[in-house]
């Protein structure tokens, strides 16, 4: 059956030119040349401050943030902190860190504060990066090839 509506059907001409006609030039569309933007990136949101939550929830939301950073090194620098003293920080500590792993756009920024590698800056100059740095150093000689278990 297929075979007979072929036969009946004049054959398409479809070429390169007609199909370039239909599409249209975006240089055309524009008097001043190709729209190129300024800022290709998508603007990264600004960090707010929770609030109402209590020190419990907190203390998961960090555990939960520490662990899942998108980087290995982070992940296993801030998770390990995180199973070692998170439970022992006090309020204001917590924000500290909190402000310290979130506000920060850059997880690499992170890294290299708390290496030493770059410079920390004076917002993120406190007590908690004190002990990350410290952390970082491993003067215990912890074996950190994976996070730490969540429940021992």
């Amino acid at each position: 059956m297929s075979s007979i509506l072929f036969r009946l059907l004049p054959p398409a001409r479809i070429t390169v030119s007609s199909i370039t006609r239909q599409i249209p030039n975006v240089a055309r569309l524009s008097t001043g040349g190709i729209y190129t933007p300024e800022n290709t990136e998508p603007p990264i949101p600004e960090y707010r401050e929770r609030s109402g939550e209590t020190t419990e929830l907190k203390r998961a939301r960090l555990l939960y943030q520490s662990r899942k950073r998108g980087m290995t090194e982070n992940g296993l620098l801030l998770s390990s902190f995180a199973a070692k003293f998170l439970d022992n920080l006090n309020e204001d500590q917590l924000t500290l860190y909190d402000r310290l792993i979130n506000k920060p756009t850059n997880d690499w920024e992170i890294y290299y504060w708390i290496t030493g590698n770059k410079p920390t800056p004076e917002e993120y100059n406190h007590q908690i990066m004190d002990m990350l740095k410290d952390h970082a150093k491993n003067k215990d000689h912890d074996l950190r090839l994976t996070q730490p278990d969540l429940y021992t």
